[in-house]
Order: structure tokens, then C-alpha cells, then sequence
């Protein structure tokens, strides 16, 4: 029995604190009208005291607009893209031998044809020596061979030897001239191998970090290049693009048309390059969707380098005299894309719209507004069809010039233009 006793005090506690919460949130709830006032300065004071939620506000909503203008409309689509060298060389030795003479420093930009290292020699010069030693041996056996031919011509004709003697020394003849042109060859290999202990640049670029040091023996075409190459002017950065975005992009291509591409760096805030659309690739990838295009860079300034991830801006097209509205005042719903737009009376109407290429801070619209339409921007989160607003901003309006207003105040001007006899200041800050 103490227990049950001890119970009930708190049940009553309990239900006295759930009746005190309805009674507060009812009141809460429920609209009240702002007192009128027959004093204007009075009415505006009391103006915007009704209690929030469900409409208990009758003032005008404050938003700021901006009009609807016509323009060209630039079409960009836009991708990641790595930047690629025209050209990449391993540059390695034809030759085996000690690496004896390096002329490059590294990151130096190289022509086509500069001595860039050296191989020892002195083994090649001797192989040519002894490959021309050896031409000259059997071209000499060769003109002896010629002087018995013509020799034995004679005592034929005479018919003082045989028809064989005379093939007989013929044939040597012929024999002697297919080993001087092998010797020949084996001495052109030979000036070739000597040539090659220079090595040279094979192309014209910049030259990055040095593979092997002085000292190094190196062989024939080995794995471990000396040094690469690349060349970065001009230079190309690859990127890809959907299939659904192709149809502009091949049209104009195909046309002839010269499409410019920017490179912008990882913020997407700085331009780094720009160039011209290149080459495309012959087919579309298939796990992908997508197709490879290539954008060509002279790269005067060498800001782009080989490897570097950009962003690329492909400009497809520029559409002519469109109507464009700002992207923020563009509003999504369950029956599609729509817009607030202030009308004369400062009420607002909510217009359906067909939306077409967007950049982020202009949409194109397709259907739906015209030019001069003005647009709420900031304030859309209270406004229903018909809703009362009052523009605090209004980027349509040009502000008058400083003489014009001193040119056109009057006492009735003042009291119009001051904030707090306007009741524009509440809104502002509302806004």
C-alpha cells in the first residue's frame, strides 16, 4: 500500500507537465493578428508581430531579383584531362662500351642531333681499321684479277690459250668484286658503330634526370635508359567525353571547324593553356561509354608538363541570342523545373520551365520566360502563387550617379530615401 501511495503524486506530476506542454504548443500555434493601429509610424512598428508557422505573417515576403536578359550562350562540356607528350624518347646506347662524356645537364631543352653522351671509342676506331685494311686487301686482288682477264682476252683472240683459261679468270674477277663489297659493308658497319659511341638527341625536347654515371659500362640497347626525352612543345592533353555529348562536338569537327580547348588547373581556377581539339579517336570505348579526344597545345610558356591531370574546357558551340536565366533562380519540384517571377504588382507567379544547357551560373531556358522577366533569387523558401513581396535588390536597376541624386533631393526626397522612415532596413536584414 506505501508503494501505490508513493506512485501517485508523480502520475499527477507527470500529467500536470503533459497538459502545460499541449496548452504551450497550442498557443504557439495558433494565428494571431497583428493590432491595427490608426498611427502610420505605430502600424509599421507593429508591423511583422504575428507569431510564426502557418502563415501568422501577412508582411511582404523580402527577395531579391534578377531579370531575365538574351544573349550568346557559349556550349562547353567539360572533362578531366592528362597531359601527354608529343613525343617520349628512352634514349639508350647502340653500342656497348664505358660511359666516358656526358654534355647534357639535366632539364635542359635539347635539339634534334646534340651530342647528349660518349662512349669510349677506341675499340671501334680499331674494328674500322681493320675492316679497311681488309678492303683494301681484296680490292687489289680484284684489279689484278681485272689485268688477267684482259690479258688473256687477247691471247684468245689470237688463239694462243684455251676458252677455259679465259672463263677461268673471269669468274676470279667476279669472285674478288663480291668480296670487295662485302669488305665495304663490314667497313660502313664499322663507321656506323663508331658513330654511335656519340649518342645523340633523336628528337627535340627536354631532357630529365640522368639513369647512368660516368664510369657506368653499358651495353647494346639496354633496359636501363640513359636518359628520356619529351617533347613538350607543342604538347597534348588527352580526355574523354560521353557518347551522349558526341552529336556537337563530331558535327563541328567534321565541318572543319577549329574548336578551342582550355586546360584549367585542379581548383578549376586557374587557366593554365589554351589550344585547339586535335584528333579523335576511331571508336567508342565500351565499358565506358565514352570517346577519347585529343587537344593540341603549343605550350609556348611550358606551363603544362607531361603526366599533369587538368581540367578541360571543350567550347562544342556558342548559341546565339538564347534566353538566359541565373542558374540559382532555377527551382526543381516533383512535376520538373520552375521559377518565381515578380510581376508589376510585386506578387509572385510560378512559371514551368524547359531548361536547356546550364554553366553553373546561366541556364539557357528553352520555354517558359521571356526577356525582362524578373527572377527571384535569394527568399524562395516562403513564397507560394500570389505570394506579396518586396524587392530589396534588384540588379535591373542601375543606381543614379551621385550629382543626379543631390540634383533631385528635396525634403520629401530625404524622408523617402531613409531606411528608417521606409521601413526598408527590417527587410534588408530579413532578405
Amino acid at each position: 500500500m506505501q508503494v501505490s501511495n508513493s506512485r501517485s503524486p508523480r502520475r499527477w506530476l507527470v500529467g500536470l507537465l503533459i497538459l502545460l506542454l499541449v496548452a504551450l504548443l497550442a498557443w504557439w500555434l495558433w494565428p494571431a493578428a497583428a493590432p491595427e493601429h490608426k498611427d502610420a509610424s505605430a502600424g509599421r512598428a507593429g508591423k511583422g508581430m504575428g507569431r510564426p508557422g502557418f502563415g501568422g505573417s501577412t508582411d511582404p515576403v523580402p527577395v531579391r531579383v534578377e531579370p531575365v536578359r538574351v544573349g550568346d550562350f557559349p556550349l562547353y562540356y567539360k572533362a578531366l584531362g592528362t597531359v601527354t607528350a608529343t613525343n617520349t624518347v628512352n634514349v639508350r646506347s647502340r653500342v656497348a662500351g664505358e660511359l666516358v662524356k656526358i654534355h647534357f645537364k639535366e632539364g635542359q631543352q635539347v635539339k634534334a642531333g646534340e651530342l647528349l653522351a660518349e662512349i669510349d671509342p677506341r675499340q671501334y676506331r680499331i674494328a674500322l681499321q681493320q675492316a679497311e685494311g681488309t678492303l683494301a686487301q681484296n680490292q687489289a686482288q680484284l684489279k689484278n684479277a681485272q689485268v688477267d682477264v684482259a690479258r688473256y682476252q687477247g691471247l684468245y683472240e689470237q688463239d694462243s690459250i684455251a676458252k677455259q683459261t679465259l672463263d677461268t679468270a673471269q669468274a676470279q674477277v667476279a669472285q674478288f668484286a663480291g668480296l670487295v663489297k662485302t669488305n665495304q659493308a663490314q667497313v660502313n658497319d664499322a663507321r656506323l658503330n663508331l658513330e654511335f659511341t656519340q649518342i645523340r638527341a633523336p628528337i627535340s625536347g627536354r631532357v630529365g634526370l640522368r639513369q647512368l654515371d660516368l664510369g657506368n659500362l653499358v651495353a647494346a640497347n639496354d633496359t636501363t635508359a640513359l636518359v628520356v626525352i619529351t617533347q613538350t612543345e607543342p604538347i597534348n592533353v588527352a580526355f574523354t567525353l560521353p557518347e551522349t555529348e558526341l552529336g556537337t562536338v563530331l558535327e563541328r569537327y567534321r565541318s572543319g571547324a577549329s574548336l578551342p580547348v582550355e586546360a584549367w588547373d585542379r581548383t578549376d581556377s586557374k587557366l593554365q593553356a589554351t589550344g585547339v581539339l586535335g584528333s579523335i579517336d576511331n571508336q567508342i570505348d565500351t565499358t565506358t561509354g565514352t570517346l577519347k579526344f585529343k587537344g593540341l597545345f603549343q605550350n609556348k610558356d611550358l606551363a603544362l608538363f607531361p603526366n599533369q591531370f587538368v581540367n578541360v574546357r571543350l567550347l562544342a558551340d556558342t548559341l546565339k541570342q538564347v534566353v538566359m536565366a541565373p542558374a540559382a533562380a532555377v527551382q526543381f519540384g516533383n512535376e520538373g523545373s520552375f521559377a518565381y517571377v515578380v510581376n508589376g504588382e510585386n506578387t509572385v507567379n510560378i512559371r514551368t520551365l524547359k531548361v536547356g544547357p546550364s554553366d553553373g551560373q546561366n541556364s539557357v531556358i528553352l520555354d517558359g520566360l521571356k526577356a525582362g522577366d524578373r527572377l527571384v533569387l535569394e527568399g524562395t523558401d516562403r513564397l507560394r502563387e500570389g505570394t506579396k513581396v518586396e524587392v530589396v535588390e534588384d540588379s535591373s536597376q542601375v543606381p543614379a550617379t551621385p550629382g543626379q541624386q543631390l540634383q533631385g533631393q528635396d525634403a520629401k526626397g530625404s524622408a523617402q530615401s531613409d531606411p528608417a522612415a521606409s521601413g526598408t532596413a527590417p527587410a534588408k536584414a530579413g532578405a
